[in-house]
C-alpha cells in the first residue's frame, strides 16, 4: 500500500508516512486508495480479541509491516489497558451504547493509537532504513500529550517532546504531563491555545532550515498527533470493534447500519470512523459533536470554514480548537482527490483564516455527517440527566456528544438506527467539573474533586490518577509560540 500526499508532489510506504509524519509540502498523507474488509473477513474477526482485530485492520494499511511481529505489538500495547476489552461497548438505553475508550495507561482515547505508535514508528525506520535519532514533537490540547508521553518514554533511539497551551488545559491534565518520568522526554507549556501550539510545530517540520539544523545534529522529526497516519490507524480499528460487538451479541442484524456520534476538536477522531465507512463497515450517518467552539457545526451547515471567531476556554479543553488539521484529509475526498485545490483551500486557511467549499461538496459531505454542539450549560444538562437516568457517569467531552446525540434523536423521533456514542475520556480526569454536573457541588481542589465523585458515583479511581497528588512536577517552562524551536534544540543537546 503506498500512500499520497493530501497537496500532492510526493508517494511513499506505510513505514515512511509514519516515520515521516508530514508530507514535505506540509501535507498529510492518506491511503493511495481504500482497501476493503470483506465480508469472510469480518466473520473472522467476530470470534477475535481485541489487539487481533486491530491487526487485521492494520495489516489492511501497512502491508509492509510483520503481521506477527505486529499482532505481538498489538497484544503488549493493549495488556497495559484496565479489563479484559481495551474497548468496551456499554448498553445505556434501547439503541444507544457508549464505546468507552478511556481505560488505557493515561485514561483518554489517545491511548488507544498512542500505545501502538511506538512500535509502528520504531519498525518503520527499521524498514526504511532510518538511523537517525528520531524526535518526536507533540501539539496537545491536553490527552494527546500525556498519552505520547507516556508511549514513547525511555524507547531507543526516539526522545519526545510536547508543548501545550499554559491555561488551556485541565489541572489534571497537566498534572499528567509535567510529573512524567522517562529519560527522553520533555513537556514546556506555551503562551497561547492549542491553535498556537500546533502552528508552531507544523512550521518547525515545514521550515527547511530547521530540517538542516536537525540533520547536522543527526535527529529526524516526526509526530505522534493525529496528522501522522501511524496515530489515525489505530482508531480505525475501534470502530469495527464495535460494531463486531453489537454484532455478536446479537444487538443488531448482519449489515445494519449504525450510527457514531463523535466528540471531537481536530477531527482525526472522527474522521477514523469516515476511513471505516469506506473501508466497508456498515455506517449510516456520523453526527460531529464540538463545544462552544463550534467552527466544525458551522463549516457542516454552511460550508466555509472560517476561524475568525472568540476563542472559547470551556470544561471540555480537549476540544478547544478552531484549526481542525484531519478535516483537510475529509477536503482531500470529497474534492474527489484534487490535491491543488486541497493545497489551495489549506493556504487560504493560513493566510486568510478561512476558505469555503461547494454547495456541491457540501451535500456530498452531509449524506454521511452532521455537526452539532453543546455550550458550557447544555453538556452539564446531558450528563446529569444521563446519571440521573441511569446512573452513568461521563466526562465532559463525552457530555458534549450526549447533547448532540439527544438533539438528533428529538429532531428524528422515528429514527430506529442504532447510536455508539463515543466516550474519550475517564470522568476523574475532569473531577470537578463532572461533580459539579452529577451534583451541582463546586469543589475548588481537583484531589477533593475526586475524593466527592467517587462518593457520589462508586466509579473506581484509576491508580495514575491517584499517585498524582504525590509527584512533583519535573517539567515547569513556559516559552513564547514564536521561540519552540530554541527550545527544541536546547532539547536535543541535553541543555
Amino acid at each position: 500500500m503506498k500512500f499520497i500526499s493530501t497537496r500532492g508532489g510526493e508517494k511513499v510506504t506505510g513505514a515512511k508516512a509514519i516515520v515521516q509524519g508530514l508530507s514535505s509540502n506540509g501535507g498529510l498523507f492518506v491511503p493511495e486508495k481504500f482497501p476493503q474488509v470483506t465480508k469472510e473477513e469480518m466473520d473472522e474477526m467476530l470470534g477475535m480479541s481485541y489487539p487481533e482485530r486491530a491487526t487485521k485492520i492494520l495489516m489492511k494499511f501497512l502491508d509492509e509491516y510483520d503481521e506477527k511481529e505486529l499482532l505481538s505489538a498489538c497484544e503488549a500495547a493493549y495488556a497495559k489497558f484496565e479489563g479484559p476489552d481495551p474497548a468496551p461497548l456499554v448498553r445505556l438505553d434501547d439503541g444507544v451504547y457508549i464505546l468507552e475508550l478511556f481505560h488505557g495507561p493515561t485514561c483518554a482515547f489517545k491511548d488507544m493509537a498512542l500505545t501502538v505508535l511506538p512500535y509502528l514508528l520504531r519498525k518503520g525506520c527499521d524498514i526504511c532504513g532510518i538511523t537517525e535519532e528520531i524526535l518526536v514533537l507533540v501539539a496537545t490540547s491536553g490527552d494527546t500529550g500525556k498519552a505520547a508521553l507516556e508511549g514513547f518514554k525511555d524507547a531507543d533511539g526516539v526522545k519526545i517532546m510536547v508543548f501545550y497551551p499554559a491555561d488551556g488545559v485541565s489541572k489534571m491534565q497537566k498534572l499528567q504531563m509535567c510529573t512524567q518520568e522517562g529519560k527522553n522526554v520533555n513537556v514546556v507549556a506555551v503562551k497561547g491555545n492549542f491553535d498556537d501550539c500546533q502552528t508552531a510545530v507544523k512550521e518547525i517540520f515545514s521550515n527547511e532550515q530547521y530540517n538542516e539544523i536537525l540533520a547536522g545534529n543527526n535527529v529526524m522529526l516526526s509526530s505522534a498527533n493525529s496528522i501522522n497516519f501511524g496515530r489515525l490507524a489505530p482508531q480505525v480499528a475501534y470502530y469495527f470493534s464495535a460494531y463486531l460487538d453489537l454484532l455478536s451479541s446479537g444487538q443488531i442484524e448482519e449489515g445494519e447500519e449504525i450510527d457514531f456520534t463523535v466528540p471531537t476538536g481536530n477531527f482525526g477522531n472522527i474522521l477514523a470512523a469516515y476511513y471505516a465507512r469506506r473501508m466497508g463497515l456498515p455506517v449510516r450517518r456520523l453526527h460531529c459533536a464540538s463545544n462552544l467552539n463550534n467552527v466544525l457545526t458551522d463549516f457542516f451547515n454552511t460550508g466555509v470554514y472560517d476561524i475568525h471567531r472568540e476563542f472559547y476556554k470551556t470544561t471540555s479543553p480537549s476540544m478547544d480548537i478552531l484549526v481542525s488539521s484531519n478535516l483537510e484529509r475529509l477536503l482531500f475526498e470529497i474534492s474527489g482527490r484534487n490535491a491543488k485545490l486541497t493545497a489551495k483551500r489549506m493556504n487560504e486557511l493560513k493566510t486568510e483564516g478561512r476558505y469555503e467549499i461547494t454547495e456541491e461538496e457540501r451535500k456530498a459531505i452531509a449524506e454521511i455527517f452532521d455537526g452539532g454542539y453543546a455550550n458550557e450549560e447544555t453538556s452539564v444538562e446531558a450528563m446529569y440527566d444521563v446519571f440521573v437516568d441511569t446512573g452513568y457517569t461521563m466526562d465532559t467531552h463525552t457530555g458534549c456528544a450526549m447533547k448532540v446525540a439527544v438533539d438528533w434523536f428529538e429532531k428524528n423521533k422515528k429514527d430506529e438506527t442504532k447510536m455508539v456514542i463515543v466516550s474519550t475520556a475517564n470522568p476523574y480526569k475532569f473531577p470537578q467539573d463532572v461533580l459539579y454536573a452529577v451534583t451541582g457541588n463546586d469543589v475548588k481542589d481537583s484531589f477533593k474533586g475526586i475524593k466527592r465523585l467517587h462518593a457520589a458515583t462508586a466509579m473506581a479511581v484509576p491508580k495514575c490518577l491517584k499517585e498524582l497528588r504525590d509527584k512533583t512536577p519535573r517539567f515547569t517552562k513556559t516559552a513564547d509560540r514564536k521561540k519552540l524551536f530554541e527550545e527544541v534544540l536546547d532539547f536535543i543537546k541535553g541543555k
